[in-house]
């Protein structure tokens, strides 16, 4: 029937509305530009809509074209989530499991994931790439990722949370700053004071924005860290105050990377929360729960002392 609708067709159609450009869609596709508009105008008269919108600004979704991207990606996760669980029927955990992961955790934690998972899953293969979080979220749901490893919350209605751990945020002046000698930091230390921040691509800025407000601080805005590595140099500048996290501090400061000096701030209190998220259709639903009690384990037996582990759900 020339009017059927196929796999490939939603295939396509999703690679387009991520790409929103023909060539791009089809080098990602592996076809020719030709064959995947043939299949698009074949959805589109399948369906009997106008799904796609061409022009000079590339491929823009129609309102109609934004509804059918929603079904498809469901429909596309449940066939991916039968092909799933048939593979791991006939041979085992194997595949590949893609994890997004903000560059302000993924290196001072998955390490430590990564030797355990290929120690019990050997068959598995995992494909690693760093974001910052808000941009994790959007592949998230988009499909680019599996599961993220993110600071939380992850606000979307398509995706499961587990909380893992809290992780304090600990308070960075330079070695000559008026408060790098004090034995505590109360918060009146810090009115007045000017605060260093990542970009709002993170979560730490939101709660920084909120901690200067609470505390009479100054937020730069002048100056917005691209790593936390950026934010550590500027505060050993004396260009402000900041706030990193306890995971970066043990793995960068404390190796002999005296440029700044560390407080507790709030006796650990004022901390962020880290957590696994996931779409709820997910092809790997199962394994990426025994993939967060992994982290788990691997959070008592190198973080304990430094973190705290959240309860799940």
């Amino acid at each position: 029937m020339a009017d059927e609708l196929t796999l490939k067709q939603l295939r396509y159609f999703m690679a387009l509305a991520e790409t929103h450009h023909y060539r791009r869609a089809a080098e990602r596709a592996g076809v020719s530009q030709p064959s995947l508009s043939q299949q698009i105008v074949a959805l589109e008269g399948a369906l009997g809509l106008e799904l796609v919108e061409r022009g000079r600004r590339g491929a823009v979704l129609t309102p109609a074209g934004r509804e059918v991207r929603l079904r498809a990606q469901a429909i596309l996760d449940d066939v991916a989530a039968l092909e799933a669980m048939s593979g791991e029927m006939r041979k085992g955990e194997g595949g590949t499991i893609r994890l997004g992961s903000t560059p302000t955790l993924g290196p001072y934690l998955l390490p430590y994931v990564v030797r355990r998972l290929k120690l019990s899953y050997p068959g598995l293969k995992l494909v690693i790439r760093d974001a910052a979080p808000r941009q994790l979220q959007e592949e998230l749901v988009e499909g680019r990722h599996d599961l993220i490893l993110t600071q939380l919350p992850v606000q979307s209605g398509d995706v499961e949370v587990e909380r893992l751990f809290r992780e304090p945020l600990k308070l960075a002046v330079a070695a000559d700053h008026p408060l790098a000698d004090r034995e505590h930091i109360r918060e009146a230390d810090l009115k007045g004071q000017d605060i260093l921040s990542l970009s709002d691509a993170y979560l730490l800025h939101s709660q920084t924005v909120q901690l200067c407000a609470e505390l009479g601080a100054h937020l730069r805005q002048d100056y917005e860290g691209t790593s936390l590595d950026a934010l550590r140099q500027m505060t050993a500048l004396n260009m402000g105050v900041s706030f990193l996290p306890a995971l970066y501090v043990r793995s960068e400061v404390a190796r002999g990377k005296g440029d700044v000096v560390i407080h507790a701030f709030r006796k650990d209190g004022f901390t962020r929360s880290i957590g696994l998220a996931w779409r709820k259709r997910s092809a790997h639903g199962a394994l990426i729960v025994r993939i967060g009690a992994m982290i788990r384990e691997v959070v008592r037996a190198q973080f304990a002392q430094l973190v705290v582990e959240e309860g799940q759900g």
